[in-house]
């Protein structure tokens, strides 16, 4: 399984993400990629829920059981989420983005909870790089926010900040930490965003610089968004040269490059599968 749908990529969506920092491609992802990935986020919550129950989440986790869950850096876990990530399809939001050379970053499922999920405060990815590196000066990456549901306001979408309404281009901005969610927050005016709501099977691609934030899940049913994220270089921190979590080569001059047998957390960063030793 593959994903082979070629994106229909116009200049002006290239344009509007070199000047405002996102680009919207609406039920990109195909019907049974669809659905593997609902498969695989049933399977994470209900791994990150035991990890809940049996008391190994960090102490700053931002995961709260039955309210929002945050899964990351463990597609090695699954043996067919390379698949999606590595797969002709994000080739080309990347080569849209960022451009022809991309490496993983981070990957991650953003789950909200029915009736009960949590908002998510006004924030930039790469402010949660500046917390760990005060002195990076990275560049963008990109985030691709592909949706396992339909979003809307009711069930927590998200609301973006283009840079021309946000002040962010070429900037990462310092920012606070709630002491109660653990969240990040980098901006507390008066300008709502834009309002996010797409079917499910969109991809959201914007800038780690682009300020976003989303709301509480008011419905019934869990909001599920998969979440991969390519950088144009791998990123290292700016005063040990410290690589900062993965670096999986992807595309190099336009080619994917991806090599899945030598996929390794010793050689790329990350976590390795499980061990199925008895």
């Amino acid at each position: 399984m593959t994903a082979t749908t070629i994106l229909d990529v116009s200049d002006a969506d290239r344009q509007q993400f070199a000047d405002e920092g996102y680009v919207i491609f609406e039920r990109a992802i195909p019907e049974e990629l669809l659905q593997m990935l609902r498969e695989e986020c049933s399977y994470f919550v209900g791994y990150m829920d035991a990890c809940i129950d049996a008391g190994r989440l960090k102490e700053h986790a931002l995961s709260s059981r039955n309210n929002r869950y945050f899964v990351n850096d463990m597609y090695r876990y699954s043996q067919r989420l390379w698949q999606f990530i590595f797969s002709d399809l994000m080739a080309e939001v990347c080569k849209a983005t960022i451009g022809d050379t991309a490496y993983l970053f981070n990957e991650q499922w953003v789950v909200k909870g029915a009736e009960q999920g949590m908002k998510f405060s006004w924030h930039q990815d790469s402010g949660y790089v500046k917390a760990y590196d005060p002195d990076t000066t990275h560049a963008p990456y990109v985030t691709c926010w592909c949706t396992l549901d339909d979003v809307s306001e009711a069930n927590g979408t998200v609301y973006l900040l283009p840079h021309s309404r946000g002040g962010t281009r070429g900037k990462i901005i310092t920012h606070d930490r709630d002491a109660d969610t653990n969240d990040l927050i980098g901006y507390t005016g008066d300008d709502h965003g834009l309002m996010i709501e797409v079917p499910a099977g969109s991809i959201v691609a914007f800038s780690s610089y682009n300020l976003h934030s989303s709301g509480a899940n008011r419905t019934d049913r869990m909001r599920r968004v998969y979440l991969p994220q390519y950088t144009p270089a791998p990123i290292v921190h700016s005063n040990t040269g410290e690589q900062q979590n993965l670096a999986v080569p992807f595309l190099k001059d336009g080619s994917n490059v991806y090599d899945h047998a030598n996929d390794k957390a010793e050689n790329w960063g990350g976590l390795p599968p499980p061990s199925l030793a008895a």
